[in-house]
């Protein structure tokens, strides 16, 4: 299934028409709550228009590499809609990075300016700056001229999150830009509609990061029709309206957060309801106070809620869906889980590419099954040997191509990431029934997936190698009831050394986001390690052991 051409007129196409439709239609409703926080419609607009001249003003442009390290916040909201109505490529930047990874993508982005909060609960991202580009603690900005990030010109520290603390090499707050705009006459109101009048649905928005089969990570590059089309052509399968309250905890800066949440609630005109950290009692305080209608994220989220002692005392018959089946009051949720649809997506293909109404029952037939392809997305299953196509019901890689498919991958060419036909392999492995119902088996390759974030094992590994007494390590996922999988880690201690595992995990977290730090560890001789008739790991064996090793308690 394919849509017709869309026309760079079109109003819901592009990130500064869509807001400013939507302003139009409801300017008082809520868009985005943060505590006591409130976003409007209107203002989203009036503030991301103003924010956008002072882009202008301050040199932004077409194309302009735009970093953003935000939490999920009505700001993330404004500077998103601010960089992206005058065409600038947005950044999303993950707010677990470390030192090493923040400095990683905003060299490999090519970042030129970067709008950041100071500081977020206990990062403190200019210390990370710093720490991976050590010359900045001597520079004045801007322009900056930084070896370690090349592309870099300008630091701008957000308003009400943290502050520069005298660091001559940032550029104050953010909040300045609009006046910067005030101050030049030739930014107003008139000249910026004729810069969005430029932006088209064709144009470049976003270029999303997560893990890839290597250690480094991939960088998505999605439009603004992709985005805006895609999240739109998922809301014909849900029943979003106007008046529901969202609560979600999926992070912006990945497409789980931006496409599924955030543009589906704009396109809608819903409310988000946004917290700085997941708490169970206090998410639950939240879900209760404001009367949430529609739960979303990751399962562990729900089963931690209704765990918590005081979850049967809650008031939650305001909730009518969402993914998490744990809150959902009685006979609004599945009676069995495995008759309902689930769904399959990726970064590279801007969320869920197979995707089915969520309360419709399946027969048995389709116990297990993942929906069928979003419209405007095509697929075919392909052996991973030959790449030959194969017939329904036959299972091999799932290849994907069509609307919601990435535009590529950051500094790579187009021959490398898509196959002659257009088709982008997925590394997921699965069949296709004569209805074009999906049926997933897992990942083809190593990739761990654990509550919804991607990590690379070689990653994770190079980290670890270097650290004191340290010979070698191997990582791979486990299974885990709620998470999908956590990260598991065999270590092999030089000889003599005497290893303790939160010593370890304490080095892994200063270099690592938290959800990949291992969450097992198993300490084995290099005889231990399960190889292939060839000398190699043998992976499939080690995760068997480990998962062994995790079931009788043996692991650190």
């Amino acid at each position: 299934m394919t849509h017709a051409p869309t026309s760079a007129t079109d109003p819901a196409r592009t990130a500064g028409a869509l807001i400013r439709a939507k302003a139009g239609a409801h300017p008082d409703r809520v868009l985005c709550a943060r505590g006591s926080e409130r976003l409007t419609y209107g203002e989203a607009d009036a503030a991301s228009a103003r924010m956008a001249r002072g882009l202008l003003a301050s040199g932004v442009a077409k194309g302009t590499r735009v970093g953003l390290l935000l939490p999920n916040s009505p700001d993330w909201i404004v500077a998103w809609l601010a960089a992206t109505r005058i065409g600038a490529l947005l950044v999303p930047l993950n707010t677990f990075y470390q030192a090493r990874e923040l400095g990683w993508a905003l060299r490999h982005a090519d970042v030129s300016l970067l709008l950041t909060a100071g500081t977020f609960l206990r990062n403190d991202y200019l210390e990370r700056l710093e720490r991976f580009a050590p010359e900045l603690a001597s520079a004045d900005g801007p322009p900056l001229h930084v070896a370690s990030l090349p592309f870099l010109r300008e630091v701008r520290v957000f308003a009400g999150h943290g502050d520069a603390d005298g660091r001559r090499w940032t550029s104050g707050s953010t909040a300045d830009l609009g006046e910067l705009a005030d101050r030049t006459a030739s930014i107003d109101e008139a000249f910026l509609r004729e810069v969005e009048s430029e932006v088209t649905p064709a144009d470049p928005m976003v270029v999303v990061y997560s893990s890839g089969s290597t250690a480094e990570p991939k960088g998505a590059i999605h439009t603004h029709g992709t985005v805006l089309g895609h999240a739109a052509n998922l809301n014909a399968m849900r029943d979003l309206v106007p008046e529901d309250r969202i609560y979600s905890p999926m992070p912006y800066f990945w497409v789980g957060g931006l496409v599924f949440t955030l543009v589906s609630a704009i396109h809608v005109g819903c409310t988000l309801h946004v917290q700085d950290v997941f708490d169970a009692g206090r998410t639950l305080d939240l879900v209760e106070r404001e009367r949430i209608t529609i739960v979303a994220g990751w399962p562990h989220y729900g089963k931690a809620m209704a765990d918590h002692p005081t979850f049967r005392d809650r008031d939650l018959s305001s909730i009518r869906a969402g993914l998490l089946q744990d809150l959902l009051p009685e006979g609004r949720g599945p009676v069995d889980p495995e008759l309902r649809h689930g769904s399959l997506g990726m970064t590279e293909t801007c969320g869920p590419h197979t995707f089915g109404r969520a309360e419709v029952e399946l027969p048995e037939t389709l116990r297990g099954s993942f929906g069928q392809a979003v419209p405007g997305v095509t697929h075919k299953i392909v052996s991973p040997e030959t790449g030959e196509r194969l017939p329904a019901g036959e299972a091999g890689e799932i290849a994907v191509r069509g609307a919601s498919v990435m535009q590529g991958l950051y500094k790579r060419e187009r021959e490398e990431v898509f196959d002659e036909e257009g088709f982008y392999h997925t590394g997921d492995g699965g069949r296709f029934d004569d209805e074009g119902h999906l049926f997933f088996h897992g990942r083809l390759g190593e990739l761990i997936k654990t509550a919804g974030a991607n990590v690379t094992p070689r990653e994770v590994e190079l980290v670890m190698e270097t650290l004191p007494g340290v010979l070698g390590a191997h990582v791979v996922g486990v299974p885990h009831p709620d998470r999908g999988e956590n990260v598991a880690a065999a270590v092999l201690p030089k000889d003599g050394a005497d290893l303790d595992p939160e010593t370890l995990r304490a080095s892994l977290r200063k270099e690592l986001s938290a959800y990949k730090v291992p969450r097992h560890l198993v300490f084995l001789a290099p005889e231990e390690l399960p190889m292939t008739d060839t000398g190699k790991l043998d992976r499939r064996g080690l995760k068997a052991l480990l998962i062994e090793r995790i079931e009788t308690g043996t692991d650190c």
